[in-house]
């Protein structure tokens, strides 16, 4: 009975070690193989209900003994476990006897027992010896210990994974919330501007010069073209993730739809340095107009976040399957924070100066390159500028 103090002793410290790491799968790497130095046997399985109330695929299993190689034979325990999950009590299954000389794998001596979390059954755990011996009282103590923290490694990793989801949403929310009020002041800045010059011209006692009427009109012209970007941006992000936006796919030359880009951004910007490093391309299925609103995007992005900075553009063709497109700017780049949340809808970068917007042009991107069953992502260090790479099959 000593020993069996000891091993009760041991697998208490074992277990509150397993119990402490953050993994929920090394936590149980660390609780079996403990578990294992104690108690002989050579399969053992974890089974989950799912949210339905039905008996889940295998949560977990483990081969530790000399049949791993038997592991299909013995189903993992799963008949075992759904008896024990029926009636939430630990069952013992062992191999009848024939009088015969049957192969070790062929003896399975199983026990199953239910891991409970908060006085609810959460699924079962199945422990499988192949030849014997048969479990006796202190076994079953021991594995009932161990069903408990089984339990409670699995409670706790739901626990994680709803504060997980609450946080997703609780920051989609922030994001929503932020969109609006941003939203808000991106239409009236250019409805107030368009408002108030054309009420200037139309007043009735003053006259204005054909150089001043041209200079209202030019802004009131700017300001309409920003409102109607803004205006299709919130259109098209929603057309997006709702998969309803309409795709023309044709053979697309990718080189030339930069080109056009290009061109009409130099004509705006004459002293922004633009290396583009291609080749002429192949064609490639694609949407040009979608595509074309990607870099025209991603030169916006550029322009507030990396200003009088060069810009890289590349298209490597040596890949087989498929042309990928590196856009690097040589700004401050993104702190690493902020750098997995970049193509999510509405968000911005904060603290970032002179960098109005609302936190749709990457997200439409990253959406479109989605639509063309392409990969798109972002690579930035502090201080070392930001490069975005597209990849888009080339069938």
């Amino acid at each position: 009975m000593k020993k069996n103090l000891t091993d009760y002793s041991r697998g208490y410290l074992f277990w509150q070690n397993a119990v402490q790491e953050e993994d929920w799968r090394t936590a149980l790497d660390s609780l079996i193989q403990s578990l294992r130095e104690i108690l002989v046997f050579d399969n053992l399985a974890i089974f989950i209900i799912d949210k339905d109330g039905e008996t889940s695929e295998i949560a977990y299993a483990r081969a530790v003994g000399r049949e791993k190689d038997a592991e299909a034979d013995a189903s993992w325990g799963e008949e075992i476990a759904v008896r024990v999950i029926e009636s939430e009590e630990i069952i013992l299954q062992a191999p009848e006897k024939t009088g015969k000389q049957k192969k070790r794998r062929d003896e399975a001596y199983l026990i199953g027992l239910p891991l409970k979390a908060s006085g609810k059954i959460i699924g079962a755990l199945s422990l499988i010896r192949f030849g014997g011996p048969d479990y006796t009282k202190e076994h079953i103590d021991l594995t009932n210990l161990a069903a408990g923290v089984i339990a409670y490694i699995f409670e706790k990793r739901a626990l994680q994974e709803t504060i997980t989801k609450l946080e997703a949403i609780q920051r989609q929310m922030q994001l929503q919330d932020d969109f609006v009020s941003t939203i808000s002041h991106e239409l009236r800045t250019p409805l107030g501007f368009i408002k108030g010059y054309s009420t200037t011209l139309l007043r009735e006692d003053t006259e204005w010069d054909e150089e001043t009427q041209r200079e209202f009109l030019t802004i009131i012209d700017e300001e309409t073209d920003h409102l109607t970007e803004l205006i299709s941006n919130v259109l098209d992000s929603a057309r997006l993730e709702s998969n309803t936006a309409e795709m023309n796919f044709q053979p697309v030359r990718v080189d030339v739809v930069i080109r056009d880009v290009l061109t009409r951004i130099s004509s705006h910007q004459k002293d922004l340095e633009i290396n583009f490093n291609t080749q002429d391309c192949g064609y490639i299925p694609g949407d040009s107009a979608m595509l074309t609103q990607i870099f025209e995007n991603l030169f916006s992005n550029a322009l507030k976040y990396a200003p009088n900075t060069p810009i890289d553009i590349e298209i490597d063709q040596s890949h087989e399957d498929h042309l990928r497109i590196v856009f690097a700017d040589h700004g401050a780049g993104i702190p690493k924070d902020h750098l997995p949340f970049i193509f999510d809808r509405f968000y911005r970068v904060p603290d970032v100066p002179n960098a109005a917007g609302t936190g749709l042009g990457l997200f439409i991107c990253k959406q479109i390159i989605k639509a063309h069953h392409g990969k798109m992502w972002a690579e930035s260090e502090e201080g070392q500028g930001t490069r975005f790479i597209i990849q888009l099959p080339v069938k």
